[in-house]
Formats: structure tokens, sequence, C-alpha cells
């Protein structure tokens, strides 16, 4: 191994494929080398800390053949070979073609960064789900990728290195021969849809409660992290958000808590049947409710009371690579954020249907979200014909966020889109001033608004 590719992984840290471990631990190893025979592969790096800093190992050949006896006490016997680099020995683990393998301990998968033990409900439906190879890790004759994706990527992970020949099978997305793999083609070309005709996330807000009136709908076809960030964008943009002030500040309150909703488009983009031609991802966003839907039925021993308590991943090679970017936390534990953030918005109730399909549910409840001022204090509008009332909160709602757009917006502009008469806008302003929450800055012409914090 040279000092480059040793850097990277140092830097990448652990992983799906890579393993820190200070010292020679025959017992605990063999934990490790069923893990990863069970699983895609990987390396163990002895030698190393858990934080990656370089400790190193007097490398020996009683060393090696202690690690030769531990891959051989597998049942079956698990194939490694060894490398070294300076100090440090590096156990490359191959992965098993006679699965499942056992240490002393048991069986184990790997999940992420760590090593789970299997219980006998996981063996039995390992052994069944065997034959099925791994979506993401089929391997196709597709070579090319992007660079500027795959620095982006790296840069996420806290890696500020050239890109190199080993990079992208470092990552698992890529064979030594430089084919990549579907979760390589997912996340490090610019159009996935190519290869993959259903990779992609249709969002799309209706008008009322029903799938009758589209208002807005677009297809996300790029990179994987892009469609997501850009689905989010997409329900923030159609979806409504209101402001509380409290004297002088104001909070913003969307009418989803977004981080949930971010945190459901991740899990249906990582969890989803690829082997299914005939669906994709879909976001609805509808009057009363805003729903994300897959194609995959829940995966055994998985059911809908575990949801939450269970890792078991569809696509373990996708999952790593976005917890390797920080969007997703502890395996397993995304409804329980999700479930957690519609708590804390306290305004939406979540649920989640398994039908063959994975619905995730955000309901909005009947109560309305916090207003602008909680007095609801109401003003008479004289406008000549009939008289209007007019609630505070809505109307400083409305004047704010149009100054908020354009700070140089004249009264008669604020006239046309508020719908007040000029003495309304004129009355609001005043009240505004008065309460110091906005001011003036210049002249009336050629002036603007400030809005105070």
């Amino acid at each position: 191994m040279d000092k480059k590719e040793f850097e990277l992984i140092l830097k990448e840290g652990e992983g799906q494929f890579i393993e820190f471990k200070e010292n020679l631990d025959t017992k605990n190893i063999s934990k490790e080398f069923v893990a990863f025979a069970n699983s895609l592969g990987g390396k163990i790096l002895l030698g190393i800390m858990d934080n990656g800093a370089v400790k190193g190992i007097e490398i020996t050949n009683k060393l090696k053949s202690e690690i030769g006896d531990v891959a051989r006490n597998c049942d079956p016997e698990v194939k490694i070979y060894l490398d070294e680099h300076e100090n440090v020995i590096i156990i490359n683990v191959e992965e098993g073609k006679d699965k499942p393998y056992k240490s002393s301990q048991g069986f184990f998968i790997r999940q992420g960064a760590s090593s789970q033990k299997m219980r006998r409900d996981e063996i039995i439906e390992f052994i069944s789900q065997e034959g099925k190879l791994k979506f993401d890790t089929r391997i196709t004759k597709i070579n090319k990728y992007d660079n500027g994706l795959v620095s982006e990527f790296l840069k996420k992970t806290g890696i500020s290195q050239n890109i190199i020949n080993t990079t992208l099978y470092n990552l698992g997305v890529s064979d030594s021969n430089g084919f990549l793999n579907y979760a390589g083609i997912l996340f490090f070309t610019k159009e996935p849809k190519k290869a993959l005709m259903n990779a992609y996330i249709t969002c799309a807000r209706y008008k009322g409660n029903e799938k009758v009136n589209v208002i807005d709908r677009k297809d996300f076809e790029e990179d994987l992290v892009t469609q997501v960030e850009r689905a989010v964008e997409f329900v923030k943009r159609n979806t409504k958000l209101e402001y509380e002030i409290k004297g002088l500040y104001r909070k913003e309150i969307p009418e989803y808590p977004i981080e949930a909703v971010r945190e459901a488009i991740l899990n249906a983009v990582m969890h989803r049947d690829y082997h299914e031609l005939g669906a994709n991802v879909q976001v609805d966003i509808f009057d009363d409710k805003l729903t994300i839907t897959n194609i995959g039925g829940l995966i055994k021993p998985l059911t809908k009371e575990k949801l939450g308590t269970l890792a078991v991943r569809r696509n373990p090679l996708i999952a790593d690579l976005f917890h390797r970017i920080h969007l997703v936390e502890k395996m397993g534990s995304g409804i329980n954020r999700i479930k957690e953030e519609c708590a804390k918005h306290g305004n939406i109730e979540f649920e989640v249907e398994t039908n063959g399909y994975f619905i995730a549910k955000f309901k909005l409840k009947k109560k309305s979200l916090p207003q602008v001022n909680k007095l609801r204090k109401k003003v008479t509008e004289n406008t000549g014909e009939k008289t209007v009332e007019k609630t505070v909160e809505k109307t400083v709602e409305k004047i704010l966020l149009f100054i908020k757009g354009n700070p140089k917006i004249t009264q008669e502009e604020l006239r046309i889109k508020t719908g007040l008469s000029r003495r309304g806008v004129e009355w609001n302003i005043e009240q505004l001033k008065k309460q110091n929450k906005l001011r003036r800055v210049g002249a009336d012409k050629g002036g603007h608004w400030e809005i105070v914090k």
C-alpha cells in the first residue's frame, strides 16, 4: 500500500469497509473477520487508534502467523491477505463465497462502522436472502465518473485530498479495474438515470387533498445527494412559512419540520428496492398532508413495530456513503429522529404505512400554527364603501415579508401586494415604527426600509 492510499484511509476513518485496531486481540478480531466476510469485505488496520492516530505495531512473523490462525479457525475459513505500511499491518478480508461465516462468539455482520451480532431470526433471514445479490454492490460496465462529485464528496467527509486511482475502490464503489457498481453510479455520475431508469425523485404539489389538480411538479435526476437536497428545497418552496414575533425577535416556523422531511427522503432513497423498475421515489404535498413513498416493503426480521430499534438495510453501501458525509447518523435511528422532530414542531402527526411500499406520512393537525401576535387584536379599516376587519398579525406578517424581500418597496407597491387601502398601509407601517420593529433609512425617495431584529 502506498503512502497516498494509506493517508486517504486514515482520513476517511472507520466505516463499512474500514476498521482500526491498536493491537491484535484474537478473540475480538475474529468477530471482525466474519463480519466483513458476511458483508462486502474490508480492511483491518493493526496499529491504528480509534481516532485514526498511528500508534504502530511490531510486525513479526509470529504476529502474521497468529493472524492467519484466526482466519483459519473461523467457520468456514475466512480468506485474507496481508499488506504493510511502515509499522502498520493491513489485513484485507475478502467477501465470503460460502456465507454465513461464524467466529467463536457467533455470527456477525458489518453495519456501518461496527460489527453487529446476528440473532437467530436474522441468521435465518440472512441465509434465505444471501442468494440475492445486493443491488448497490453490483458491478456495471461503466467506468466514467465525475471528478467534481467525487471531490465534493471527499470534502464533505472532511478529506482534502486529490483523487487517486484507488479512491473509488477504497470507497467501495468500484472494482479494482475501475468499473463502478450501482452505488458509484448513483453518487458519482451526473445522470444516473441513463443507467438506472427509475433512479430519480418526483416531487409534486397538489391543490386540495387529492391527486387531481397539480400546482407544481418536478423530477430530480441528478446524483443522489443533489436529488435529496433539491427535493427538500421543493418542499420548502411549496409549503407555508409562518412567523412568530416575540419582542424584537422573529422566529420562522415551517409548516412541516424540515429536518424530519429530509430524514424521510433520505430513508426513501436508501431503502427503496432499485430492482423494481416500475416506480421511483415520490414526494407529494397536499393541503392537509405530505407523503414520501418508495417501493420496497420491510426486510425481515424488521417489522413496523421494530422500526427505530433494528438496523436492517436493503442497500448497505448507499447507507454507508450517506453516513460518511454526515447526512445520516446512527444506523436504524432515522424513524426515531423523525418522530422527535415532529414532536418538537407540535403540529404534525407522523405515521408509516408498509404494504409493499413504504410510505411516510406527515399530517397537519387541526389547530393552526402559532401566529405573529397571540392577542389577535383587530383593526377596523374604513375603505369608504365598507368596513373590513383585518387581524394585526396577518397584516404585519404580509408587510414584513414583502419588505424583507424588497427593502426598497414603496407604500403603493405594498398596497397592491397586500390588498389594503392606502390608509391601511400607512396605519400598519406607523404601528410597526411605534413598536420599534421597522424604520425608514434615508429619504422617502431613494431610501429603504429596515426591519429591526
